[in-house]
């Protein structure tokens, strides 16, 4: 997951992991990519508007990496008509059973949720 927010890293980190999750947090776009080009995540939930690299800059980097390509996104921003290229978008401040909602369908879609 990807947020400059400490506050909203620690929320998301618990919401992720009280769902059964393993998350890994980076504070911009920057750290996420280079986190993501290293792990390959299952999937990356991202703030939108962020220093040093803002989600829109990191979803056009991932998808314009053959390793990271196949990643799928989940943009959680108040400002959801920047994250037009998500795989999902959840309005922030969001209801975290609908963010937990969507990233599941996300990772079943890609054959990576749980059963």
């Amino acid at each position: 997951m990807v947020d400059d927010e400490p506050d909203q890293r620690f929320l998301l980190r618990r919401i992720f992991e009280r769902a059964g999750h393993e998350v890994n947090d980076a504070g911009d776009g920057a750290a996420a990519l280079q986190a993501a080009r290293e792990s390959a995540p299952d999937l990356v939930v991202t703030d939108v508007m962020m220093p040093v690299m803002d989600g829109v800059e990191l979803i056009r980097r991932l998808r314009g990496d053959s390793a990271t390509a196949h990643i799928p996104v989940l943009a959680a921003s108040g400002d959801t008509h920047l994250a037009g290229a998500a795989d999902g978008v959840v309005p922030k401040p969001y209801d975290w059973r609908h963010l937990l909602a969507v990233a599941d369908a996300l990772l079943k879609k890609e054959g990576r949720g749980r059963s």
